[in-house]
Formats: C-alpha cells, sequence, structure tokens
C-alpha cells in the first residue's frame, strides 16, 4: 500500500471533492482519480461513493481513514525522530492558538524566543480552543495553547496562567458601577459576543441553553479589536479576559457573581513525539510565563 495513495485518500475525504483536492495536491484530477482506484482494487474493498462533483466515504472508507490518519501520522513522527537521532534539528513547530489570546498572550514571549532560538521556525494556525484540542488529537498540531483546567485524556498540559473571564461593558453603562454581575444579569442585556466554538462564548451559551433565554445578540465576531470598538460606542456589552483591556480605554471589567474562573496553557498529544524544537519551545514558554506574571 503506498504512503502517496495514502495522503491523497486522507486529503480527498477533508475536500469532499476530487477538483478542489487535485488543486491543492498538485496534481491532475485525472491521476487522482486513477490513484483512487487503484487503492479500492489493492484493497479490493469500494471506499468512495462518487454523486456529482462531492464525494462521500462508504463505512469501509471511514474505516481506512481511520487507519489511514494514525499511520501517516506515525511516518510523520519517526521522520523527525530518526532526523534527530542523527544529529539533524528540524526546527519547525506547528502551534495552535485563538487569534486573541495570541495577540495578548505570546508576542513578547515569542520574540524572546525568537532570539534565544533564531533558527526554529514556527507555523501558527488561530482557531478556537474546541478545534485547536480536535486537531492535536488528529496529530495536526505538535503544541497548541489551550485551556487546561478542562483536561482531555488523550492530551498532556502544561499550565502558565490562570485568567478570569469578566464583563466587559463601556464606562457609561449601568453595569459600570458594580462590583459583580451575575449571568442572569448579564444575559438580559444586548450582547457583542464571539462565535460559538470560542471561550468567551462558552458560559453564555450554557447558561442561555440551560435556562431557555434566547439572547439578544446584537454582532457576533471573533475581531476582539471589533468587539472593543463596538464597545465603545456603548452598542452592547460583552465578555473579555482582564488582560484584554487597557487602563487608557474607556471601557470596563466586572466580573461576573459566581467567578468565571479559567486556566491556560500548553497542551500536546500524549501519543505524539515532541521534536527537539518543540520541547524547547515548550521549556521556553514554562520558564517565561514564571519570570513575567
Amino acid at each position: 500500500m503506498e504512503l502517496k495513495r495514502l495522503q491523497y485518500f486522507v486529503a480527498l475525504a477533508a475536500n469532499g471533492n476530487f477538483t478542489k483536492t487535485a488543486d491543492q495536491l498538485n496534481i491532475a484530477q485525472s491521476a487522482l482519480s486513477v490513484s483512487m482506484q487503484k487503492l479500492e482494487k489493492e484493497i479490493g474493498l469500494k471506499l468512495i461513493n462518487r454523486t456529482n462533483r462531492q464525494i462521500q466515504l462508504t463505512s469501509d472508507g471511514m474505516r481506512l481513514l481511520f487507519h489511514a490518519r494514525r499511520i501517516l501520522e506515525d511516518v510523520a513522527l519517526a521522520e523527525i525522530e530518526m532526523d534527530e537521532l542523527k544529529g539533524l534539528e528540524r526546527g519547525k513547530i506547528d502551534f495552535g492558538v485563538s487569534a486573541m489570546l495570541g495577540s495578548y498572550f505570546f508576542p513578547e514571549a515569542l520574540a524572546a524566543f525568537t532570539e534565544t532560538y533564531p533558527n526554529i521556525r514556527i507555523h501558527i494556525q488561530e482557531h478556537g480552543t474546541a478545534t485547536l484540542e480536535k486537531m492535536l488529537l488528529e496529530g495536526a498540531l505538535d503544541l497548541a495553547f489551550v485551556r487546561t483546567d478542562h483536561p482531555l485524556e488523550q492530551l498532556r498540559y502544561v499550565a502558565l496562567c490562570p485568567e478570569e473571564i469578566v464583563a466587559c461593558v463601556n464606562k457609561s453603562h449601568p453595569f459600570a458601577q458594580r462590583s459583580e454581575v451575575s449571568l442572569e444579569q448579564f444575559c438580559q442585556q444586548p450582547l457583542i459576543l464571539f462565535r460559538d466554538g470560542y471561550l468567551l462564548r462558552e458560559a453564555i451559551s450554557r447558561y442561555c441553553r440551560n435556562n431557555n433565554i434566547t439572547p439578544d445578540i446584537r454582532y457576533e465576531t471573533n475581531l476582539i479589536e471589533l468587539v472593543k470598538a463596538l464597545l465603545k460606542k456603548d452598542i452592547g456589552i460583552s465578555t473579555c479576559l482582564r488582560r484584554i483591556i487597557h487602563d487608557n480605554e474607556p471601557l470596563v471589567c466586572v466580573p461576573f457573581s459566581p467567578p468565571i474562573k479559567v486556566e491556560f496553557g500548553i497542551g500536546w498529544k500524549s501519543s505524539h513525539y515532541l521534536s527537539n524544537a518543540a520541547r524547547a519551545f515548550l521549556k521556553f514558554m514554562e520558564d517565561w510565563h514564571k519570570t513575567n506574571r
């Protein structure tokens, strides 16, 4: 069974389309089609149902996809480990972080890391916490900055920094004079929220579901600077982490009652081989956050 055919198969399963997959792989669509036909013939099972331009995997195809992903991940990890046994450093890290957390938690730390390890390249991918955890489990990331207070069994973590989710309001809003606010009171206001699947939305969505509340959501956006701009216009209120609000801004952070505590750190898949570069990054970030809390 050729690895290249498995790579093509996994890419096709992800895209669900021959044309898009062929473009992504930089091969002719006919070559991709022939490769999949040879894979089915080699295995002796029908793997793909072709309907117009889209494809769907058969039940046998889904089982192969499970094994193919594991095989390709193991091959990639073996290549890294063998290179390092020969004294070669890969020098590349696939690191995941949400856009907001990356913007406020990492600029100084990443700059300091690059000064110390100038030959290590970091490929940053921005997604919500749920997606980052899924990518870690699938082997698509080496490391990711995620919550560590809701651990998954297949992941390992290094906790770096405790935080608190708070309400964020314009200083002219009545809540600005309060020492705390409940989720019930918060959800009765016009809201500017991150999209579902993102940390700052989770507690609000869960409370509304549990209490059959339809919140008055005026805007949904993952652009934190847009959220802050709308808050400054007093269009609604939102949630945030304290560190993203500066003292010179006309915005006020109000704690929730009861408090919504979270903890962030770096996670990785337990069975995933961490390269020398990834281990150096992990150790550096742990030391840096201890020193700069």
